[in-house]
């Protein structure tokens, strides 16, 4: 009797925690209306037959309990009740499976009147490419990426030239136009993700994947890695906005082009060592907390760094030198600069070697000296 009553706990008890639940969808940002019918179809499907199973046992649980002089019959087969069986489950997953087979149709299919974006993952942050005044997009291949080109941008492609690229994790669209994003990889296998938009598909390295999708609510949304890429995944966050057609448009105009890029690539040299600390940077995944032109992301930029006064949430302050910056790699909370949280980890020497972290060190002592002091060192 206690097992049945707990049975019937068990399965009233989830049908009310189910509808009281603040864990439900958020708002949907886009045309993927469908998308939402699809697991709600899926979910009420599944939530029927757990009910009717929960019940089943429940009640099975009661009326077949041990009783003196009780006798049970055994009754090998039952044509009637596996021909109700089997009608049923195949009603079930047609239930399931047809409306998603139907979505996939139109989750495939692009829009003719569609717009490119790029969107290039890396451990571990995001950046974005959209084609130029010409539409086209330039050709890219990992041999070409370095510290001046993130993107592996060709440069003897003149249809390059004018593709805008955002090389940090932000990126706007405009309301009421449908878009194909087209993803890459620079390492491992990532997924990009923006809850309201439903639609996700992964990046894949070494080939292009896409999705399309119409963004439809203007408004600030989170993007999101929905593949487990690394130990930096959960710091793979970005800022995706829908804006409207003229916000869009001023934002796109104020980001630089890859000519632009070019032209404004700075002189300095680096060292052997600052060049692998470039290197340390990008595979830590420093990039995805940490700017280098002033905006703010997790952690605090790192744009004019070396050499500047931090002010601490204790009230005091501190100067950016070698020892501060290996004591903030190591042991980030015990000098905590104000008006950040204390979520970076502490990088011991089990995940980043004192090499690396010497390599590191040099790499910002010279991208973000001033640049008389860098001139003299």
């Amino acid at each position: 009797m206690a097992v049945a009553i707990f049975l019937l706990v068990l399965v009233v008890g989830s049908v009310v925690f189910t509808f009281v639940s603040p864990w439900w969808f958020t708002d949907i940002a886009s045309n993927w209306g469908t998308i939402d019918t699809t697991v709600l179809i899926t979910f009420w499907v599944c939530g029927v037959v757990f009910v009717a199973v929960g019940l089943f046992m429940a009640y099975s649980t009661w009326k077949f309990r041990h009783q003196e002089d009780s006798r049970a019959e055994y009754e090998p087969e039952n044509s009637r009740l596996e021909w109700i069986l089997t009608i049923v489950t195949t009603v079930g997953v047609a239930l399931m499976l047809a409306p998603g087979l139907i979505v996939w149709e139109d989750y495939v299919n692009v829009p003719d009147d569609a717009q490119e974006f790029e969107v290039l993952a890396k451990q571990w942050t995001w950046a974005f490419r959209f084609p130029g005044e010409d539409g086209k997009f330039g050709t890219v291949h990992v041999r070409n990426i370095n510290v001046d080109n993130p993107f592996g941008m060709n440069p003897d492609d003149p249809n390059g030239a004018d593709d805008v690229l955002i090389n940090r994790n932000e990126v706007h669209l405009p309301i009421n136009q449908p878009f194909k994003a087209l993803l890459r990889s620079n390492d491992v296998l990532h997924d990009f993700w923006v809850p309201e938009i439903r639609a996700k598909m992964d990046a894949v390295p070494g080939m292009i994947t896409y999705f399309w999708f119409e963004p439809t609510k203007v408004g600030k949304y989170d993007i999101l890695c929905a593949e487990l890429c690394g130990r930096g995944h959960y710091t793979m966050r970005g800022e995706f906005f829908i804006d409207t057609q003229e916000d869009f448009d001023a934002w796109l105009a104020a980001q630089p082009t890859w000519e632009q890029m070019q032209a404004g690539i700075s002189p300095k040299v680096y060292s052997a060592l600052a060049r692998r600390g470039r290197e340390v940077a990008d595979t830590q995944g420093c990039f995805a907390c940490h700017s280098l032109d002033g905006s703010q992301v997790v952690g605090p930029t790192w744009q004019g760094l070396w050499g500047s006064e931090r002010q601490l949430t204790d009230g005091s302050s501190v100067t950016v030198d070698e020892p501060y910056i290996i004591e903030s790699i190591r042991e980030p909370a015990v000098q905590l600069v104000e008006g950040f949280a204390p979520v970076m980890i502490p990088y011991g020497a089990d995940l980043i070697s004192d090499d690396d972290v010497e390599a590191l060190v040099a790499y910002l002592r010279e991208e973000t000296s001033p640049q008389e002091e860098a001139a003299e060192e």
